[in-house]
């Protein structure tokens, strides 16, 4: 195995000016993209989480109007440790919210804890691009551990079949990406019409607030696909230029 991984390496290495070039001009930037957005939703949450909602609801709360929205009576919500590690369960059907989210009245929790009601509602109504994102799946997982390594030893040894499964492997990561992100908005628009409709937050401040806190988290989806999309074009420039030699 190591002399295989060896071999590898220095096969990349045999690329190393159109991997590199390709790196700077795609990944790089795409990485940068990534790192601001998950900045940049830190510091909106820790900002916001400071400022407290006049309505006076909690995170669990708003979580519950959401639900009480759609007609949802089988969603229980629960407490969970960790920070910004809220989430809807569908195999339980729960909402985990996090310490900092469940019991706190601040415009952050409000619009994070809505947004996790979103998603339960999406599955509610057996939305489409949740049965898209499950469905590619477990393809995925298998996706982000063999694709690149499949795909460099393909090309290593010339071997073309193996290249494109890797490949295609790849591909599925931003398949699901794509499928995640209009999830994503979706919840995030479900849960400000419902803080909208409901007045969970009272004014246009504390409505604007849970928006910039939301649209940072969603930003942090598309700098994901942004990387995994300058991967793929990444590989297939190396392997198009193989296929050249």
């Amino acid at each position: 195995m190591l002399s295989l991984l060896y071999m590898t390496s220095s096969y990349y290495g045999s690329y190393s000016y159109g991997g590199m070039y390709w790196y700077f001009v795609l990944v790089l930037p795409a990485f940068i993209l990534s790192l601001a957005a998950q900045i940049a939703v830190k510091r909106a949450y820790s900002s916001l989480s400071a400022v407290y909602s006049k309505s006076g609801y909690s995170g669990a709360q708003a979580a519950q109007a959401v639900l009480h929205f759609y007609g949802i009576t089988d969603v229980r919500i629960e407490k969970t440790s960790g920070r910004l590690s809220d989430h809807f369960d569908p195999r339980t059907n729960v909402i985990r919210l996090s310490e900092g989210v469940f019991g706190s009245t601040s415009i952050a929790a409000i619009g994070i804890a809505c947004h996790e009601a979103g998603h339960a509602a999406q599955y509610a109504e057996n939305y489409l691009p949740i049965r898209i994102r499950n469905a590619v799946l477990p393809v995925t997982k298998i996706g982000s551990y063999a694709g690149i390594p499949f795909a460099l030893i393909g090309m290593f040894f010339n071997f073309e079949p193996l290249v494109l499964t890797g490949l295609l492997l790849y591909s599925f990561i931003m398949v699901f990406q794509l499928a995640t992100l209009p999830v994503e908005l979706n919840a995030s628009r479900r849960a400000l019409n419902v803080i909208r409709e409901t007045a969970l937050l009272r004014n246009e401040e504390e409505y604007n607030g849970a928006k910039k806190v939301l649209t940072c988290a969603a930003m942090t989806y598309v700098a994901a696909l942004a990387v995994s999309l300058a991967n793929l074009i990444r590989l297939l420039a190396m392997f198009s230029g193989r296929r050249r030699r």
